[in-house]
C-alpha cells in the first residue's frame, strides 16, 4: 500500500494530449506564421533571388522607359527613377500578394492543411498566419528595394525619412490586404494552372493600366478612364506623394479604404471556402 501510494504518476498521463490546455488563436497564428517564415528564409538562394528580382526589374524599367523623363507628367519628379520607384514598391506588394495564394496552394497539395484539419485548431488561423508571414517577407523586400534604389539608381525621396517610412507602411498594408484576394482565389479554385491564369488576369491588367509606368496625361482617353477606377492607381499615387513629399489629395484614404474592402471580402470568402474538406485536384 505504501509503495502504491508513493508511486510516480504514469508517463502516459503526463503526455496524454487530452490533458493539454487548448491553444489560443493568437498562439496558433504565431506558430504557423513562424513555420512559414522558417520555410521562406531557410533557403538562402531563394532569399537572394527573391530580393534580387525586384531590383533587376526596377533597373530594367528605369532604363527602358528613361526617355519619358521629359514628359510633362514626369519631368516634375526630377527623373524617371523618382517616378518609378514608388510604383515599383506597390507592384512588389502585388507580386508578393499573389505568392500568398501560391504558398497556400503548395501546403494544400503537400497535405499539410489536411493534417491540420485533424487537429483542434482554427482553420482561419492558417489563413491569417499565411498572410502575416508573407507580409513579413514583403517588408524585407520593400526595405531592400528602397535602399538599393537610393544607393544604386539615384532615387531621391524628397519626403524625407518620415515620408519614406509612411510610404513603406502604406505599401505593406496594401500588400497584406491584397494577399487576401489571392488567398480567396486559391481556396476557391485549388488548382495550380487555374490559379496562375487567374492571377495573371488580375495582376497584369491592374499594373499596366495604372499610373505606375506612364503619367495619365499621355494615355488614351479610354485608358485614362480605366486608370481612374483602377485601385492600384490610388495606392501608387499615395506612395509617390508620401515618398516625394507631394500633395496626396484623396489618394491615401481612398487606397486604404479599397484595401480594407478587399481584405474583408477576401477574408470572408476564403474563410467560407477553406472550411470545405474537399481535397486538392490531381496535378
Amino acid at each position: 500500500m505504501t509503495e502504491a501510494r508513493h508511486r510516480a504518476p504514469s508517463p502516459v498521463l503526463l503526455t496524454d494530449p487530452a490533458s493539454w490546455p487548448p491553444s489560443t488563436f493568437a498562439t496558433q497564428v504565431r506558430v504557423l506564421a513562424g513555420r512559414s517564415l522558417k520555410t521562406a528564409f531557410g533557403d538562402r538562394r531563394l532569399v537572394f533571388f527573391g530580393l534580387l528580382q525586384p531590383i533587376v526589374l526596377l533597373l530594367l524599367f528605369s532604363q527602358v522607359f528613361n526617355g519619358v523623363s521629359t514628359l510633362p507628367g514626369v519631368a516634375a519628379y526630377q527623373g524617371y527613377v523618382n517616378f518609378l520607384v514608388p510604383a515599383t514598391l506597390v507592384n512588389i506588394a502585388m507580386t508578393t500578394a499573389m505568392s500568398s495564394g501560391a504558398g497556400l496552394l503548395a501546403e494544400i497539395y503537400s497535405g499539410f492543411t489536411g493534417r491540420l484539419r485533424c487537429m483542434p485548431i482554427s482553420l482561419s488561423a492558417v489563413l491569417v498566419a499565411r498572410t502575416i508571414s508573407d507580409s513579413a517577407r514583403l517588408a524585407v523586400q520593400l526595405l531592400v528595394t528602397a535602399l538599393a534604389s537610393v544607393l544604386l539608381l539615384g532615387f531621391r525621396p524628397t519626403g524625407g525619412i518620415f515620408g519614406v517610412t509612411a510610404a513603406l507602411l502604406l505599401t505593406l498594408v496594401v500588400g497584406w490586404c491584397l494577399s487576401w484576394i489571392f488567398v480567396a482565389i486559391t481556396t476557391w479554385l485549388r488548382k495550380a494552372e487555374t490559379l496562375q491564369m487567374a492571377s495573371f488576369v488580375v495582376m497584369f491588367p491592374l499594373m499596366f493600366s495604372s499610373s505606375a509606368y506612364m503619367p495619365l496625361e499621355t494615355m488614351p482617353t479610354w485608358l485614362r478612364v480605366v486608370s481612374a477606377i483602377n485601385p492600384l492607381t490610388y495606392a501608387i499615387d499615395a506612395t509617390r506623394a508620401l515618398a516625394l513629399g507631394r500633395p496626396s489629395g484623396w489618394s491615401i484614404p481612398v487606397s486604404l479604404g479599397i484595401a480594407a474592402v478587399a481584405a474583408l471580402a477576401g477574408g470572408w470568402i476564403s474563410a467560407r471556402t477553406f472550411r470545405s474538406p474537399r481535397e486538392a485536384p490531381p496535378r
